[in-house]
């Protein structure tokens, strides 16, 4: 209360008081003296505690943030990054941007196009350029390869509007580590070490680091373009397929998006990459109404090819139930070779389909599925690893909302028929589930970055990032 005077006073810049001017002027000096200096003392203390407790060591990275958040006061609820900063590794160029240069190493002899293709346009693959078509598809869409989204992913992280140098206000960091395309180049003919070297060097890099040591890597993410399997090899033997890369033990602390996960807690799937990739929201609104428009003439369809060394393949029996309707078309891609996979023979075929078979190939789940997505055709899947525990962050929970479910097992005995189930949906659910469909579109694309999508709707790789980001909230929350 004695100070409260005299400070209002010296910093207003009002007379002093009268008992002050009535002493001589030593005395008025004192008496300043001890005033500056018992009110520089206060202001070092609070200056002490205010900054240096925010700099000190903490047992906790999440400690320092709730500091730094507590001392912003009222200016953090006005910044609309808050929660949502994202923190890039800077990681050697072996594991990413080297693969790229050095992208011919990638193709093997029995691929029909380089990889070195691929790696055009941040990723998305050579732009499509078509007289025969409109005006849409020669300025969004691309032959966009499925193993190329960590080099999607990648560049649209670069421009992620709230990214931070500062690793403490972080809420996630994000390691641009290109596992799947590290990978592709020693998964044949190479022994399991050399599989293995690159994941576990990484692992030592991340660990030396400062980000690292907080949350022992549960704040951390990545991406793939393989499937999680591929990074699960449980055996040093070379005739398993794949590495070990999910199974180190601090590997294991980070969150994988990855386009088709499995029972794994820390693996979660993203849409693949489709080959539409808009720059504007009119564009996805354009292409939505086109798709409302199509004239559908067949009831299904399905692009693939058989699997003849599968004894009980799904695919080969819809392959004969195809053949055997007229009310399906077939793309059947041993015959068409790599036509089948042209984005101009796949929107043709799926936008003029009601329903798009989507069952498994090589592993349960499929890039057609999100092709089929975006032509608005439904998809009929086989098999609820194909997408109903999939994509939780991207499809709707209740599947029935958007698809048609056919069980693989009573297709093979006979007991279900495709062209009659599919005969037994009435208008009013088709025409709702292909609403719905089309609804999901800006969903499952990954927008071109290169050029801010000027949109409402989050697309494939805003809701991975809010969902990212939630997860890791949740773990910081419970104190892990």
């Amino acid at each position: 209360m004695k100070f409260r005077a005299p400070v209002r006073e010296f910093f207003i810049g009002k007379p002093i008081i009268s008992k002050w001017r009535n002493q001589c002027r030593r005395t008025n000096y004192s008496t300043y003296s001890w005033f500056l200096l018992i009110f520089s003392v206060v202001v070092l203390i609070l200056l002490n505690h205010l900054f240096f407790s925010v700099d000190a060591p903490t047992s906790s990275h999440h400690h320092s943030k709730k500091k730094i958040r507590s001392l912003v006061g009222e200016s953090s609820s006005q910044d609309s990054c808050l929660g949502r900063y994202i923190y890039i590794h800077d990681l050697p160029k072996r594991f990413n941007q080297d693969l790229l240069i050095n992208c011919q190493i990638l193709t093997r002899p029995t691929d029909k196009t380089s990889v070195c293709v691929y790696v055009q346009n941040s990723g998305f693959g050579p732009q499509i350029q078509n007289s025969d078509t409109s005006d849409i598809w020669n300025s969004n869409w691309f032959s966009t390869n499925q193993f190329m989204l960590e080099v999607i992913f990648h560049n649209r992280m670069k421009k992620y509007k709230c990214l931070t140098n500062d690793s403490i206000v972080a809420s996630a960091i994000f390691v641009p580590y290109y596992a799947g395309l590290g990978l592709r180049h020693y998964l044949w003919g190479f022994n399991t070490s050399m599989r293995d070297s690159s994941g576990f060097d990484l692992i030592n890099w991340l660990k030396q680091k400062p980000q690292w040591k907080s949350m022992s890597g549960k704040d951390h993410f990545l991406v793939s373009g393989r499937i999680a399997r591929d990074f699960r090899r449980k055996s040093d033997r070379k005739s398993e397929w794949g590495s070990n890369f999910r199974f180190l033990p601090d590997c294991k602390n980070m969150l994988m998006l990855t386009i088709e996960s499995g029972p794994w807690e820390n693996d979660i799937a993203v849409p693949y990459p489709t080959s539409f990739h808009p720059s504007t929201g009119d564009q996805v609104l354009q292409w939505q109404n086109l798709m409302r428009t199509q004239n559908r003439s067949y009831l299904f369809s399905f692009a693939g090819g058989s699997r003849n060394r599968q004894k009980k393949s799904t695919r080969n029996e819809i392959i004969r139930h195809c053949q055997a309707s007229e009310l399906c078309k077939l793309l059947d891609c041993i015959s068409v070779g790599h036509k089948w996979d042209d984005p101009l023979n796949l929107m043709n075929l799926f936008g003029r389909s009601i329903f798009c078979l989507q069952p498994p190939g090589d592993s349960l789940t499929r890039k057609s599925t999100f092709d089929s997505i975006l032509a608005g055709c439904i998809p009929v899947f086989f098999h609820p690893g194909s997408a109903c525990t999939q994509y939780l962050w991207h499809l709707p929970n209740n599947y029935t909302k958007y698809s048609v479910y056919i069980s693989a097992k009573d297709l093979r005995s006979g007991k279900a028929r495709i062209d009659e189930t599919l005969l037994q949906v009435s208008k009013d659910d088709e025409l709702s589930m292909r609403e719905e469909v089309i609804r999901l579109i800006p969903r499952i694309i990954y927008a071109d970055g290169r050029s801010r999508l000027e949109s409402t709707e989050d697309d494939a790789f805003d809701l991975a990032i809010k969902g990212v980001l939630k997860r890791i909230e949740t773990l910081r929350g419970c104190g892990i």
